[in-house]
């Protein structure tokens, strides 16, 4: 994957949380043990500006976003410290985000620097803050950091494949789910149901075998898959030359997963990354990064890969929708074949991370050993 430097723009405001007026934090996020400690996707950064601000939800954590006078990301928790008000319907000024409701305005760091009611220019409260979050600013994305200590400098953002790099064109759709994040990294990465949920569109049954590895390591699983394959019609378009095709599907913890279809000698390429950031336990917001590299044919895509990729996507919001639903009512009650390694591979990194490698009576797991499996299955 290419790299980009990401910079640190806001840091988290110290707080008193025993005795802040907003010490409670969102259920979904005091329940995620370490999967809180990364970085989240909040918006595109299209989406943040210095003229409204934008409300997202993370882990149940409403958050309100906006750009400062250095035009750097702000992330807030998106209540009035006074009445409870949301802060996004109000207004940015020269001082901060000011409530809708009596005016109280917050700096960028969350410190209440007016209060309109307390004098002819209003008056600062700088003891009394609204919580505030890390943001980094990266890959066209606004991250937002749900853990509650500094960000850890070993797991920065998730790096976009082929960003900006010469050669790929890229862009991002933004997709709402209902249905929790392991679901979805597991529907990205699923191959099987792609000759049902996607016929004709991305692969048809064919009862072909399919050779694979799957890989598990500390905080990843890798899989490669073996011999020819093919994506359905799009492959007469994307690969007229009939070039070899290498498949891979990556999960990346905790919420991350990459799929390349490279052909030939990397001549042509289409990759397509997701971050998933979780709303709560069943409704997710995805930021998929599409790329793709056809060299001299790459202009002749720019109006078809976007409608032919929100068609597939469109795909999975529905079947997932479904799945999203019957957990929703009924929990899980998974039964598993081999084809679902990765699944299972996927579910107990997650697992670890949310219960931060201990049982319920506190003692600790040995967390999930690194391992390959062969799995072979028919499409």
């Amino acid at each position: 994957m290419t790299s980009q430097s990401t910079i640190t723009l806001i840091p988290v405001t110290p707080c008193d949380q025993a005795s802040s007026a907003q010490s409670g934090d969102a259920s979904m996020r005091e329940r995620s043990g370490d999967l809180r400690n990364y970085w989240y996707a909040a918006a595109q950064s299209i989406e943040v500006s210095a003229k409204k601000p934008l409300s997202v939800i993370i882990m149940e954590t409403r958050i309100v976003l906006w750009r400062n006078a250095q035009q750097q990301a702000v992330a807030l928790r998106d209540r009035c410290l006074h009445r409870n008000t949301f802060l996004s319907p109000g207004d940015i000024t020269e001082l901060g985000i000011k409530c809708p409701y009596h005016g109280w305005t917050f700096d960028d760091q969350g410190v209440c620097v007016n209060v309109p009611s307390e004098g002819e220019n209003g008056k600062s409260y700088p003891n009394r803050k609204v919580q505030s979050f890390p943001t980094q600013e990266a890959y066209g994305l606004v991250w937002v950091w749900m853990g509650y200590g500094e960000p850890d400098a070993s797991r920065p953002p998730f790096p976009m494949p082929h960003y900006q790099e010469e050669g790929w064109t890229t862009y991002y759709m933004k997709t709402h789910f209902n249905n929790g994040v392991t679901s979805l990294v597991e529907n990205f990465m699923d191959v099987p149901h792609t000759v049902f949920v996607h016929k004709g569109w991305f692969r048809d049954r064919k009862k072909l075998r399919v050779e694979s590895s799957v890989e598990r390591t500390a905080d990843s699983v890798l899989v490669t898959y073996h011999g020819q394959d093919s994506i359905g019609f799009t492959e007469r378009v994307l690969n007229p030359k009939r070039l070899p095709m290498q498949h891979t599907d990556n999960f990346y913890m905790p919420n991350n997963t990459r799929v390349d279809y490279i052909y030939g000698d990397n001549e042509r390429g289409f990759v397509i990354s997701s971050t998933c950031t979780p709303i709560n336990d069943f409704q997710s917001t995805v930021f998929t990064f599409i790329c793709y590299k056809f060299g001299w044919a790459n202009p002749l895509f720019r109006f078809f890969m976007p409608w032919y990729t929100r068609q597939v996507i469109q795909q999975d919001v529905e079947i997932m929708e479904n799945q999203g639903k019957s957990l929703q009512e009924q929990g899980p009650d998974f039964k598993s074949t081999p084809a679902d390694t990765l699944h299972l591979f996927i579910e107990s990194l997650r697992e670890h991370s949310q219960t931060e490698g201990k049982d319920a009576q506190g003692q600790p797991l040995p967390a999930p050993p690194a391992m390959t499996r062969s799995v072979t299955f028919w499409i």
